[in-house]
């Protein structure tokens, strides 16, 4: 069992998180000048990296609210919690702050 660790609530088990997929994905700018193509690329492309990769998580089972983390996919290893709409924190591929 993983620890998550929310920044309202502390410290909680994983089963009371839900993924929320990439981090910092912009919405487009004028999405209806998107073509079909381009438009299944924004919802359904996202990057899969091995490694540091920032990620959105809502506490379903507590203050109910999205926050954004640094995870290493290789470690599961959690390095940075962040507010949602915060920039990403600047961390070496395989530190922390």
């Amino acid at each position: 069992m993983m620890l998550i660790d929310c920044p309202n609530c502390g410290p909680r088990n994983e089963n009371e998180f839900k993924y929320g997929g990439e981090a910092h994905v912009a919405y487009p700018e004028d999405p209806n000048a998107l073509s079909d193509k381009e438009w299944s690329r924004y919802l359904f492309y996202r990057g899969n990296k091995k490694g540091l990769f920032a990620e959105r998580w809502v506490h379903a089972g507590g203050c109910r609210k999205w926050f954004n983390a640094l995870r290493d996919t290789v470690t599961y290893e959690f390095k940075a919690v962040y507010p949602a709409g915060a920039p990403r924190p600047e961390l070496s591929e395989g530190g922390t702050r």
